[in-house]
């Protein structure tokens, strides 16, 4: 820490009590009173030196045999302070430091001791000192951090705007080294170490400005806001601010002293407002699980409705960022009936819709391949992962009995129907949905399986919902109408692909590649498309024997049974033949019997 030594004399000063003496050889003749602190001094070494001082002293002079007596309760920086000016008087020697210095150009101002009564009076000083360790980044928070005792004064005196300035422009520098190391090294293990050059990071400042009160820190921020910082390196600091000053989903702030910014929770949610209202409003540049720490900290401190609103915004706006165990908000309110807060998580979505509206105001081109959309590492985008965020939060959802079908499907509906490659998860938070609720009655089950299309599930899904009996009637038909259609054309496009490739690769003649073996690769192919055509000829009959008689609904789908072996059948017995006289009636027989129940038959 810098320091700067003034005057050059010994110590004369003792302290008695709470009073303080000059052992110089003559008797002092002025009494100056400072709250509880009394200085027995000389007049002329004080009226030589502070404008202040002479008026008083004029003012109350009087017989020679008695002591003027003056009070300064109000001087800056208080006893110590009017200590340090009164030793400079004296030409005692002082020590200026960083800490210190605010206090004593305060008071300098306040007792008017200007160049107009001697050179290199305190006011120069002190701004001479000011101007040096306004150069380093430590010092310069140390003084900013003194500037707290005597705000009022330092601010008439822009000490403050000086400081936070200094600060500002050397945040704003990648390499600390230029203007003296950070005041505190990273941590590790609550010890803090020695930050190397090789170590400095953009963050190097988060900790050291996070020790600054809030009025001060905002001004801070938004100083360096100015100064060309990247968004992200705002967003970082205010996040390690927030971190060591607010408990945030459960967590502890950093051990502070009990006046501290957080001693209530009025306190408490007057810092979370101030933090939310700094926070950058660029998408992505604060943390998605961040800003839902705060956001639920606001519904327990009961923070402002302005403030919930704007973090609403900005989760909303990058949505797809966001963790599912992070939407799961609990209710707050006493009269809510569902466990989470659905409405919220609907409020959030919303936003993140307006916002991709704007920045994509045309959906994905429809003719896109699905399959692409699944694999390829483009399949992942912001729609996407929301819709994918929001099956799977639904599904959460589900299982609560208070949760009605509209609040359902009202969260379920807003995702756009190109955002889901399949319907999988959309269909599982249906059947966990139906599972809880097994009251609903026909429409309703209906009404909330149109939320998925039967035409975007797997093959697994598929198998799975032919044979769900919590599914309608109508939807399992859908189901077992798209799956055999969809092998279907996967049959014909195989042979279509065959004939192609066949064309392409042998246009001239034999290029070592015979229509036989494409017609074995086929064989294969259709093989393995019989299996799951068997595979699901068997769910069908499973199915059937537990909702009743499908017959009609196989013959439309071409399942027919298989019919019996024909070595087991019975041959059929010849007719008999007519007699000869038709009057004469042929005497009944076994046989004659039998035939005539083959006729029947």
């Amino acid at each position: 820490m810098a320091s700067m030594k003034l005057g050059s004399k010994s110590e004369v000063f003792f302290l008695d009590g709470l009073t303080w003496f000059c052992s110089k050889g003559l008797p002092s003749d002025i009494i100056i009173d400072v709250g509880d602190t009394s200085f027995h001094l000389h007049k002329f070494p004080l009226l030589s030196r502070s404008g202040l001082l002479e008026h008083l002293i004029e003012e109350h002079s009087k017989e020679d045999e008695k002591k003027g007596r003056i009070r300064l309760d109000d001087i800056p920086g208080g006893a110590k302070t009017f200590l340090l000016a009164a030793k400079f008087c004296y030409e005692v020697q002082i020590e200026l430091t960083a800490l210190n210095v605010v206090s004593l150009r305060c008071a300098a101002e306040y007792l008017q001791m200007t160049e107009d009564y001697i050179e290199s009076n305190l006011i120069s000083q002190t701004e001479h000192f000011l101007d040096e360790v306004l150069s380093n980044w430590a010092d310069s928070l140390r003084v900013l951090e003194a500037c707290e005792e005597v705000l009022l004064q330092a601010e008439e005196l822009h000490i403050v705007s000086r400081c936070i300035a200094s600060l500002a422009s050397k945040a704003s520098c990648t390499d600390p080294a230029l203007f003296g190391e950070p005041t505190s090294g990273p941590f590790w293990n609550g010890i803090t170490t020695e930050l190397k050059p090789d170590t400095m990071t953009d963050n190097w400042w988060y900790e050291d400005v996070s020790s600054l009160n809030l009025p001060l820190y905002r001004r801070l921020i938004l100083e360096v806001g100015t100064r060309g910082v990247k968004p992200e390196k705002i967003s970082g600091s205010i996040m390690h601010y927030a971190n060591k000053h607010l408990p945030l989903a459960g967590r502890q702030p950093s051990n502070r002293s009990s006046d501290g910014p957080v001693s209530s929770d009025e306190d408490r949610r007057n810092l979370l407002e101030e933090i939310v209202d700094l926070l950058p409003r660029e998408r992505g540049v604060t943390l998605t699980k961040f800003l839902l720490n705060l956001l639920r900290t606001s519904m327990m401190l009961h923070a402002s409705e302005v403030c919930r609103e704007n973090l609403e915004k900005l989760i909303g706006a990058q949505l797809d960022r966001a963790l599912l165990e992070d939407l799961l908000i609990p209710n707050m309110g006493y009269s809510s009936e569902t466990l989470y807060d659905i409405d919220c998580v609907q409020r959030m979505l919303d936003h993140f819709m307006a916002s991709e509206g704007e920045e994509n105001p045309l959906p994905p081109s429809s003719n896109c391949d699905e399959g692409q959309l699944v694999e390829g590492s483009d399949s992942l985008t912001p729609m996407t992962m929301v819709a994918n965020l929001i099956d799977s939060y639904l599904a959460e959802v589900a299982p609560d009995v208070n949760l009605k079908i509209a609040k359902f499907q009202s969260l379920a509906v807003v995702i756009p129907d190109y955002a889901r490659p399949l319907d999988d998860g959309v269909y599982r938070a249906i059947d966990i949905y139906l599972k809880a609720h097994p009251w609903l009655i026909d429409s309703e089950r209906e009404q909330i399986c149109r939320l998925m299309n039967c035409q975007k599930l797997s093959l697994e899904a598929s198998t799975h919902a032919a044979q769900n009996e919590r599914l309608p009637l109508r939807v399992i038909v859908q189901v077992l109408f798209f799956e055999q259609l969809r092998l279907r054309t996967s049959i014909a496009g195989w042979f279509f692909v065959s004939d192609n490739m066949e064309n392409s690769q042998n246009p001239g003649g034999n290029l070592g590649i015979t229509r036989t073996d494409r017609i074995e690769e086929v064989r294969e192919r259709v093989s393995e498309l019989e299996k799951e055509c068997l595979s699901m000829k068997q769910d069908l009959q499973k199915l059937a024997k537990a909702k009743g008689s499908w017959n009609l609904f196989f013959r439309r789908f071409g399942f027919r049974q298989k019919p019996r072996d024909p070595k087991q059948a019975r041959p059929k017995e010849p007719k008999p033949s007519k007699p000869s006289n038709p009057k004469v009636s042929a005497a009944p027989t076994e046989d004659g019997k039998q035939n005539h129940q083959n006729e029947n038959i």
